[in-house]
């Protein structure tokens, strides 16, 4: 992907649009997470309950720590398995908007180990929304074709990369200092076990 794609896909994302964009795991539906209006267009795509958390991708560690509390413990393990196909359940801070922010005032984070959704977050300036190009309960679309089929009249942006792995990223809670395996997908788990 050229840096010209990225460039455009960030102006889309700052105009409210919602772009499909590859990550490490999936191709996500993705939009500027300040962007109330196109957060709620995402949930209408899909076609799920709103009161279902949606998770995000932030440029790096630093950047978590504005939109959740993280302890020392939550941070080491974090710290080893990012950027990679981990989606990470913290605490939010108020600085996460009330959209993405769980009943429960939890947030799902995630560092893709991709170099498109980096660029995209680094440019944008701030997270991008991250929840998988596909309607609820169906299986992820990995194919470029097919996503251009299924979705593409409901995007604005489809940033292309060839066919993606079907395994979804795996999401760990952090909460509380315990580990908790909330949905077993990409990524090796057994690090867990080492870094708790």
């Amino acid at each position: 992907l050229r840096m010209r794609s990225i460039q455009q896909a960030v102006e889309v994302l700052r105009d409210g649009g919602v772009i499909i964009y590859p990550t490490d795991t999936v191709y996500g539906l993705g939009c500027d997470i300040t962007s109330k209006s196109a957060v709620e267009r995402i949930q209408r795509i899909k076609g799920r309950d709103a009161k279902k958390p949606m998770s995000f991708v932030c440029a790096d560690l630093t950047d978590i720590s504005h939109y959740a509390q993280v302890s020392n413990f939550a941070y080491k393990i974090m710290r080893r398995l990012l950027p990679g196909p981990y989606t990470f359940v913290l605490p939010a801070t108020k600085e996460t908007p009330k959209l993405l922010r769980s009943k429960q005032k939890t947030v799902g984070i995630r560092i893709p180990d991709h170099p498109v959704s980096a660029a995209i977050v680094s440019q944008l300036g701030w997270p991008l929304l991250s929840t998988s190009a596909n309607r609820s309960e169906q299986d992820a679309i990995t194919n470029p074709f097919r996503l251009e089929e299924e979705l593409g009249h409901e995007v604005d942006l489809i940033l292309e990369c060839g066919d993606l792995p079907v395994l979804p990223s795996s999401v760990i809670s952090l909460i509380g200092d315990e580990v908790e395996i909330l949905r077993r997908g990409s990524g090796d788990l057994s690090l867990l076990q080492e870094s708790a």
